[in-house]
């Protein structure tokens, strides 16, 4: 581009002219130019040049009088903060525009009005800074954004305040913080054509899970109306997660839906002194999702590429943050930013933190739940910040250590921030502004909590813990914990493959970064017990059951859904989804639902279904409830969220087991059943697994391998019906050993039977995470693979290791007496 120009056509510049347009707008002008024509749609429209700024600053003789501001502030006093950043936005919105500044940017607004067929179009007007979008500093958000503009008059006074944004109290902060020098950075305004999304929805998306750095998903957050709410954190939105690697091969790869709180939108203002205004949504709107499966997927498919395309540019991996738009009154959808992603892109996945909690009474301690930012755990007093001004942010008695907790968060409080060791909010998703700092500044967050300003005191000593899944928990008091860290390079090969025990699917992505060879054991029951918490014959039938107060609760928990069987099938197939994905494409053994009668009982509607058994350990559990006529239609419900993640999601990774099957016979009704339902061994891959829990799978093993693909050694089960003992005694709980000789008896001769007919044989019992002395038992009785804890991963390897090391040396010795 030419040296001074004023305005450019965004289809004029590209990633190459951040000097001259700043990062946002240069980055809208590359896709317009290169991904156009794979039918990614941008709106149009033009761009005013960090030039036509200086030549702003230069008229009013701004400059010298800003360096001396500066110069002569403490910038880490938060009122003289506040001081200095007034006076110079106020000198600069003041000021006037040069006669041919003016004439240029209302007659390239005219044009693009004709463009459009308005009188005066309606215009987002974005600052764009040089540094904003930069790999090494996240500035996204730092500069202002005013909507719905219109007329000359009004874009003019709106491109005044975009340059006086260049120094709101936030976006100087934030320069000292990085150790920019505020002359080095330039703002560039985008001026461009709205897109009507307050008739519809909008949001953003992130081509990396914004937790955990999950490589291989796009998480995207929706809701109704204009995209400030999300990022103001005024809504919870909507969030979609969807997995790249079988998007790309033309599944329907949603692999989570979560339905946010959407109670308020923003939509266009009434008249031009109220551009835009908050409502209330409808009943409608607040129970639904607020974009369709096949939009979700278009725009996933549109990340994908801006993804692909910005890799391709800069010679590596580069996550993308991105603001999206449907347009209410064409239905189509649109781009509207994309951005380089700024923390995870920046991290190393060759050590792993992990936060080991210790305190084992802390469920009596929890007090709140919310959504986690991030995976860490701070704790610190209560300091609660009601809506404050820019006047009284100086006056705040907050200290460092402090933990924030507010409705929700306001680009002005980011100096507070910086003090606080947790924050917690009311409102908001894991990208509003109050999460997306948090990241930044390395602390963690739980924000959507609902009503932590009134379940937390003032001054009140809690615990904020990130590192227990999506769900962040909030705990009176403080937790033992400690943090270890440990170092991949580190982690020594193993011949014998280790495999992980995954019970949540919020966790899934942190334990991908484990170099390991799959999922051993993915358990139904927490998936049910944590995310559908209702009995699934209540869900279906609860109507018949004349119980009113029953139907309500199971009504809001549905909410979104078509039916009770929906959400069942809908939540059960997500959380295995997640977990699948996370370990694509290494086998995932997803265990079919083993709770016992008591345990059912006490799902919501439990009590319906449910028999009172004396020993429910060793009663209707397991196998024997999936051809049961009193059970058989639940169990066709997981069979139906197994083909939704096989055969929709794509994830043919998923392998299920059969748990606490008595015999042969019973094993091959339990086929009945899953035929039944359209879950059919052998077809389109799908492996069947035994879980070898009872003495007679060990003693009729040779039979039970003709119907199966593996053996999975359940060694809880198998050591307390060996030793005929109640493992839930505590009477007993000294004999209750899984080494005992007679348990290692039957392990071995399972090993046997499996390896003579051809199968696989693995375990997924407690006993190698407890015991790194008996998983080199198993090693040396030639077991296929070892599952474990995540907790207990490392240091089950490095005993493995050293167990094969050991084989290693003895075969050579014998070889070398041999010779």
């Amino acid at each position: 581009m030419k040296k001074n120009e004023f305005i450019l056509n965004l289809s004029e510049v590209g990633i190459n002219d951040i000097d001259s347009v700043g990062g946002k707008n240069a980055s809208l002008g590359e896709m317009i130019q290169n991904l156009a024509q794979l039918d990614v749609r941008i709106p149009g429209g033009y761009v005013i040049t960090v030039d036509a700024y200086e030549a702003y600053i230069t008229h009013n003789n701004l400059q010298e009088k800003i360096r001396a501001i500066v110069k002569a502030t403490n910038l880490n006093d938060i009122d003289a903060l506040r001081h200095c950043g007034l006076k110079i936005r106020r000198m600069i919105a003041a000021g006037t525009f040069p006669d041919l500044l003016t004439s240029q940017i209302t007659e390239a607004y005219a044009a693009l009005s004709a463009l459009y067929k308005q009188t005066n179009v309606d215009v987002a007007v974005r600052s764009s800074a040089t540094a904003e979008d930069l790999p090494d500093a996240s500035f996204a958000g730092q500069q202002e954004t005013f909507l719905n503009v219109s007329g000359a008059d009004a874009l003019l006074i709106a491109v005044r305040n975009c340059f006086a944004s260049l120094f709101t109290d936030r976006a100087i902060s934030y320069r000292e913080s990085f150790n920019y020098d505020h002359f080095d950075i330039g703002l560039s305004v985008c001026v461009q054509k709205m897109v009507r999304s307050d008739l519809a929805a909008s949001g953003v998306a992130f081509s990396l899970d914004t937790e955990s750095g999950f490589k291989d998903v796009i998480v995207i957050n929706g809701s109704y109306g204009l995209g400030e709410m999300i990022v103001q954190g005024a809504v919870s939105p909507d969030e979609f997660i969807i997995f790249k690697p079988t998007l790309k091969q033309g599944y329907d790869a949603i692999i989570e839906r979560k339905l946010g709180s959407k109670d308020k939108k923003m939509i266009y203002g009434d008249t031009a002194d109220e551009r835009v205004k908050i409502i209330q949504t409808s009943n409608s709107e607040f129970n639904s999702f607020c974009i369709t499966d096949t939009q979700v997927l278009q725009l996933a498919r549109w990340v994908v590429i801006i993804e692909k395309y910005y890799s391709g540019i800069k010679n590596r991996w580069c996550p993308m943050d991105i603001e999206w738009a449907v347009d209410g009154q064409s239905g189509e959808l649109f781009i509207v930013q994309a951005r380089p992603e700024t923390i995870h892109s920046r991290k190393r996945h060759n050590t792993i933190t992990e936060y080991a909690i210790t305190d084992n009474t802390r469920a009596d301690k929890l007090i709140l739940k919310g959504i986690a930012v991030g995976d860490k755990i701070a704790g610190g007093n209560v300091n609660i910040l009601v809506a404050q001004g820019k006047d009284e942010i100086s006056h705040i008695d907050f200290k460092k250590g402090d933990v924030l907790v507010t409705d929700m968060t306001d680009p002005d409080w980011e100096p507070i921030m910086k003090m606080a060791s947790a924050i917690i909010t009311n409102k908001g998703g894991r990208t509003c502004h109050a999460a997306i700092v948090a990241r930044e500044l390395g602390v963690p967050a739980i924000v959507g909590c609902g009503n932590a300003t009134e379940v937390l005191k003032q001054g009140q000593l809690i615990t904020a813990s990130c590192a227990e899944g999506d769900a962040g928990l909030i705990y009176d008091g403080t937790i033992a914990f400690k943090e270890i860290l440990y170092n991949l390079d580190e982690l020594p090969e193993t011949a014998t493959p280790v495999m992980l025990n995954v019970a949540s699917p919020g966790m899934a992505f942190n334990f991908s970064h484990f170099p390991n060879k799959g999922v051993g054991l993915a358990r139904e029951e927490f998936i049910i017990n944590n995310y559908i918490k209702v009995h699934p014959l209540a869900l279906m039938q609860h109507q018949q059951l004349g119980d009113a107060k029953l139907t309500a609760e199971i009504e809001e928990i549905t909410r979104g859904f078509k039916s009770g069987e929906d959400f069942f099938v809908q939540k059960l197939a997500c959380g295995i989804a997640r977990i699948a994905a996370a370990f694509h494409p290494n086998k995932v053994i997803v265990r079919f639902s083993d709770f016992k009668s008591n345990e059912y009982f006490n799902l919501l509607g439990g009590k319906y279904f449910e028999p009172t058994e004396e020993n429910p350990m060793i009663g209707w559990r397991g196998a024997s409830r999936y051809y049961s006529a009193k059970y058989k239609e639940a169990f066709g419900l997981e069979c139906k969220a197994i083909k939704l993640v096989r055969e929709k999601m794509g994830l043919k990774n998923v392998v299920v087991m059969i748990p606490f099957c008595r015999t042969p016979k019973e094993l091959l009704q339990v086929y009945e059943s899953m035929n039944e339902y359209g879950l059919r061994r052998g077809e389109d891959g799908l492996e069947v697994y035994l879980m070898a829990e009872l003495p007679s799978n060990v003693i009729l093993a040779d039979e039970f391998a003709k119907h199966i693909d593996g053996f999975s050694i359940g060694s809880n089960d198998l050591t307390q019906l060996v030793l005929g003992l109640d493992r839930d005694s505590a009477l007993v709980a000294h004999i209750y050993d899984e080494r005992n000789e007679a348990v290692k008896t039957m392990i071995t001769m399972l090993i046997n039977s499996a390896k003579k007919a051809g199968v696989k044989v693995g375990i997924c019992g407690q006993g190698p995470s407890d015991f790194p002395d008996f998983a080199q038992f198993l090693v040396e009785q030639g077991i296929d693979s070892i599952s474990v804890t995540p907790d207990s991963f490392f240091k089950t390897v490095n005993a493995i290791h050293q167990i094969e090391e050991k084989l290693k040396d003895e075969e050579v010795l014998m070889m070398r007496e041999a010779v």
